[in-house]
């Protein structure tokens, strides 16, 4: 039951979600590791909330494709009731932790950003498959949690938190908008779902996925403004002058994204195996650059660069036997 709940979870890319806070915290110079922790398991057992009540809103549509039955809620291996009472003790301890780290550090205020955080992952759940664009209320909520690590350490927001906070967002925006909405147009698009993607005229036909030039202009748009604020701190802070390694080595990291973002937009056949193999490169890519990109300020910094790609790699083959998750 233990694995059952964690894919309910969506282990798998648990660490993105986990480190958002972690992030913040970092960009405003702390880098004790015990209050880092903590900062890690609110953004965890946040996550762990938004994606178990995200299964049971859209158990209805989810139940149409064929590929998601290792979903606990379809398979039926945890009940309806039971998700409920789990995706709230999700939240609760999320809560509780933030509110063991404001009496740290006497912030309490930041503890706002956090329930409103909370709150915009409850709307997106509860209308993404209603309006199109809703994912940037996953965006915001991610944005949120940034800014709440950022706030609790520092009280003040520094204009590195505000590039940090920036990349976040966008990186949850492509994840979402391109990265989803291609792996969900299978049962979306059957179950008349009205996302951005399908709005965009993504569609299924005879198993061939039609993605027109406006959505795959959207995704390198918004590739295009993730490696300008990757770049922006080595040319507007001292702290990141001279650091030409660290930009060599983005430079070259961030070619690589590029590339397998092109090749995800440019799938004809929809093959979710490939789908998620796409995603899952485009995915260890992605979120190992805003800390390779935060070492200049500390080297150890870019050891969570491993975090994502581990939980990623180790909650699927611990769950579903596999290099990609069959939840996805």
């Amino acid at each position: 039951m233990i694995k059952e709940y964690l894919k309910l979870s969506r282990s798998f890319n648990a660490g993105l979600t986990a480190i958002a806070p972690v992030l913040g915290a970092l960009s405003s110079g702390e880098y004790s590791l015990e209050h880092l922790l903590l900062f890690f398991l609110v953004g965890f057992f946040g996550h762990c909330y938004g994606f178990a009540l995200n299964d049971i809103i859209d158990y209805r549509i989810d139940r149409l494709a064929d590929e998601l039955t290792d979903r606990p809620l379809i398979s039926g291996t945890i009940s309806i009731r039971n998700a409920w009472i789990f995706t709230a003790a999700m939240l609760v301890l999320s809560l509780s932790i933030a509110v063991a780290i404001a009496f740290m550090y006497s912030a309490f205020a930041p503890l706002i950003l956090l329930v409103l955080s909370a709150l915009s992952i409850t709307i997106y759940n509860l209308i993404s498959k209603k309006m199109p664009a809703m994912d940037v209320f996953v965006a915001l909520g991610v944005l949120l949690l940034i800014l709440y690590g950022a706030f609790t350490v520092s009280g003040t927001l520094s204009k590195l938190a505000g590039v940090v906070a920036a990349l976040g967002t966008l990186q949850v925006l492509f994840m979402q908008f391109i990265a989803g909405g291609l792996k969900d147009a299978e049962h979306d698009y059957k179950g008349n779902a009205r996302t951005l993607a399908i709005t965009l005229g993504v569609r299924m036909q005879d198993n061939t996925l039609f993605i027109p030039l406006r959505f795959k202009a959207l995704a390198y748009i918004l590739q295009g403004i993730f490696l300008f604020f990757l770049f922006y701190p080595f040319y507007a802070f001292d702290a990141f002058g001279g650091a030409y390694g660290h930009m060599a080595l983005l430079a070259v990291l961030g070619a690589v994204m590029v590339y397998v973002s092109h090749r995800l937009v440019s799938i004809s056949r929809f093959v979710r195996n490939e789908v998620r193999r796409y995603i899952g490169m485009h995915y260890f890519i992605n979120f190992s650059l805003v800390p390779v990109m935060l070492s200049v300020l500390n080297p150890f910094i870019v050891l969570i660069a491993f975090i994502p790609p581990a939980a990623f790699l180790l909650s699927n083959i611990t769950l579903h036997g596999s290099l990609v998750p069959k939840t996805m």
